[in-house]
């Protein structure tokens, strides 16, 4: 049995060993850029055996200019009649969607970055920062180029993360969930509603791990993923142990104490950001009710008045991945074009 190659290590061999000696070869003087970047857990680097089983294997990207592009027919004619059937004991030709093929794409800047963000992200505004989904980015900065003449890394820190202006609306954003559902899960506990309970205290569970990552400055990857790379974060020593008692807690009770813990770890992470000014890091009660609350809503409040963009602080929904889970919206970039009217 082959020993498992991750992914991206096992494209990178792939591209030196193979794709890129061929085009030496028979285009000596093409100027391209090759990686791996977008779709694909190996890109991640979250792949593992179990991903061999459909759309893994050894692939690339292979970025050509517009005038190059013109015969990109008979570089792919090329470079797939050379590949070997396989390659570190992997097949080159794989389950790919619903059918079988080999693991070479050829682009345009343009048509990559349009097919796969809707958008030149070189020409973005703050509406676009807004509609871009959070895991397709995190899959553009995470990716690696093997060889970039056309400077695609150029394009990858661009991105590498929210403009300041976005990023202090996307925190006020989600402290504003907080402030809004808070007191809820200790209001479903009273009235012997467990379960309603454990649903609002895992959404905000969701909510604190959102902010985690929005607070060190890294993009949360889709569902299967969060998790995985929220245990990757700096603060989840502290914070992983309280959000699982959270999680497994039976009564409301327990479960507000470990909340309380979380928020107050959170609040602590706030004001070591320096963004505002101190902020209260205890638990206090939710006006005569016997629920603690960390009052997220003051957060949002102070965060905003970092914002300087006036069209943003409008309406404090956050980004798309903030109030939106459908991947039928999400994946689609004609779908979430139209949710721009939403900040209008």
């Amino acid at each position: 049995m082959t020993k498992f190659t991750p992914g991206l290590l096992l494209s990178e061999m792939f591209f030196k060993e193979i794709i890129e000696k061929n085009l030496k070869i028979d285009f000596p003087h093409l100027k391209y850029s090759a990686g791996l970047i977008g779709a694909g857990s190996e890109v991640l680097g979250f792949d593992t055996p179990l991903s061999a089983d459909h759309d893994w294997g050894p692939r690339i990207i292979l970025f050509l200019s517009p005038k190059d592009y013109k015969n990109k027919k008979i570089i792919l004619e090329k470079l797939t009649k050379k590949l070997p059937k396989m390659f570190k004991g992997y097949p080159t030709t794989f389950g790919r969607g619903n059918k079988k093929s080999h693991g070479i794409d050829i682009y345009t800047l343009k048509s990559y970055f349009e097919e796969y963000l809707g958008l030149n992200p070189l020409k973005m505004n703050h509406l676009d920062w807004l509609i871009l989904s959070e895991h397709r980015l995190r899959t553009i900065t995470s990716g690696k180029m093997f060889l970039d003449d056309l400077n695609v890394k150029k394009i990858q820190q661009k991105l590498l993360y929210y403009p300041k202006d976005i990023w202090f609306y996307l925190l006020a954003a989600e402290w504003q969930k907080i402030g809004q559902e808070e007191h809820l899960a200790g209001r479903c506990g009273i009235l012997k509603d467990e379960i309603g309970s454990q649903i609002i205290a895992t959404r905000l569970v969701r909510n604190i791990m959102s902010l985690c990552f929005l607070m060190e400055k890294t993009y949360a990857p889709y569902s299967k993923w969060f998790g995985t790379a929220f245990m990757k974060l700096t603060c989840t020593k502290k914070m992983n142990p309280l959000l699982k008692n959270i999680l497994s807690a039976k009564t409301w009770k327990v479960r507000e104490k470990y909340l309380s813990l979380a928020f107050t770890e959170l609040a602590e992470m706030h004001n070591n950001l320096k963004i505002t000014k101190p902020l209260a890091t205890k638990v206090s009660t939710f006006f005569t009710r016997p629920y603690l609350i960390i009052s997220g809503s003051k957060f949002a409040d102070e965060i905003l008045k970092n914002v300087k963009n006036k069209a943003i602080k409008k309406t404090r929904i956050g980004s798309v991945n903030q109030f939106l889970d459908s991947v039928d919206v999400l994946d689609y970039n004609d779908r979430i074009k139209k949710l721009k009217v939403l900040y209008q």
